[in-house]
């Protein structure tokens, strides 16, 4: 075992911690945040800002994020009185959704809405964090090996927590790809959320992990939202809507059977349907295309696209692991719309006959440019063509 540390580290915070990957690789840091000890898939994001957001981001459930950037913590963490038809704006869920964060550097906060630092608010939600730690060459073993399983622990300098034990939680936990965190994150009973004005019309959310900045574009276009477990049945959705939204979210689509079932029915309904990330992959899947892992997934704000209907590139933020293989989509009635500039996977794909609609990037860019927020439009204009009220 080679363990990576940086010489001559004091912790502030009196806390120590250390991260074995499934590789063999050892990483000795600092720690922060809740001490303990948490396993996970190990991933990194090329983001600059939007900490807050992705740490409550649904689709990192399962998983400890590494941040490129090397100053994490700047702005402290907002309040949830700044928001939006009472979702909050800087949050894409109610908690932290990672398995652990791992970062290089911890400095104090400096913002007006800021109403405590990073440290106090992964101790307020019982996460672990590092810090003191070379990130970005953690991220270039991540780029060689791909995303691994790792284990995460944080601990108090003088009750040191062995490398042994930590190899043992690894080699005995269960693995991120045979997990179902959709049922993990999906909210337990149906919520409902009201626009600003008289509601354009209403939409369905088979919810398995939705991002509040989904839910924030929604209403700003004016649609009454009612979000569903990520088990509801088909009929539940359809019954109540003018259109269904299928959502982002976390872990293997694969093992979504059922939702894989209802999201066929709902496909085959006729009502306008939008999918994504995890949507667009659970339409494509309820349709007879394919799906696979990436080496090391797609997550940050910066990732290029280009709609192949009409050659124009955006740039959208993406927070997947697995994609649609393009191969397979002549098996549905599938077509490609969007593919990524850099590895050509499949972004976004339109169906042949029916009002349905899929990108795997994230339109609503949050955080990250809104250079594809018209795909909401895109949606609305789907769903009062279609007869929404």
């Amino acid at each position: 075992m080679h363990i990576y540390t940086l010489p001559h580290v004091k912790c502030e915070t009196g806390l120590k911690s250390r991260l074995l990957l499934e590789n063999g690789d050892a990483v000795e840091g600092c720690g922060f945040g809740a001490k303990g000890i948490s396993v996970g898939e190990i991933v990194f994001s090329t983001s600059m800002t939007g900490y807050t957001e992705a740490l409550t981001d649904p689709s990192y459930a399962g998983q400890i994020l590494v941040w490129t950037h090397p100053m994490v913590g700047c702005y402290g963490v907002p309040t949830k009185a700044h928001n939006y038809c009472g979702v909050p704006l800087n949050y894409e869920s109610d908690k932290i959704q990672v398995e652990g964060f791992v970062i290089s550097e911890l400095p104090p906060p400096n913002h007006y809405l800021s109403i405590y630092d990073l440290n106090t608010w992964l101790l307020k939600n019982g996460v672990p964090g590092m810090y003191k730690v070379d990130t970005r060459a953690l991220v270039k073993k991540l780029r060689e090996r791909g995303v691994m399983m790792s284990v995460l622990a944080v601990f108090p300098e003088d009750e040191e927590v062995s490398w042994d034990e930590l190899e043992k939680k690894l080699r005995t936990a269960t693995r991120y790809d045979l997990i179902n965190f959709a049922h993990i994150v999906s909210p337990k009973n149906i919520v409902v959320h009201e626009p600003l004005t008289k509601p354009v019309a209403t939409i369905a959310v088979l919810d398995c992990g939705l991002k509040y900045g989904i839910l924030r574009w929604l209403l700003r276009y004016g649609f009454k939202v009612i979000r569903y477990p990520c088990w509801a049945k088909a009929s539940e959705l359809l019954d109540n809507s003018n259109g269904i939204v299928v959502s982002n979210g976390p872990g293997n689509p694969a093992v979504l059977v059922d939702q894989i079932r209802t999201v066929r029915e709902i496909v085959e309904s006729g009502k306008p349907v939008l999918g994504i990330c995890l949507g667009l992959q659970l339409i494509s899947l309820s349709l007879g295309a394919k799906i696979y892992k990436l080496r090391y997934g797609h997550r940050g704000p910066n990732k290029g696209v280009v709609d192949v209907l009409t050659g124009k590139s955006y740039i959208t933020t993406q927070n997947h692991g697995y994609a649609v293989d393009h191969r397979s989509l002549v098996e549905s009635d599938l077509i490609l719309w969007f593919s990524n500039i850099d590895d050509k996977s499949v972004e976004g794909v339109i169906h042949k006959k029916l009002p349905v609609i899929a990108t795997q990037f994230h339109p609503e860019g949050g955080p990250g440019p809104h250079d594809t927020t018209w795909v909401f439009e895109m949606f609305k204009k789907m769903v009062l063509n279609h007869g929404g009220s």
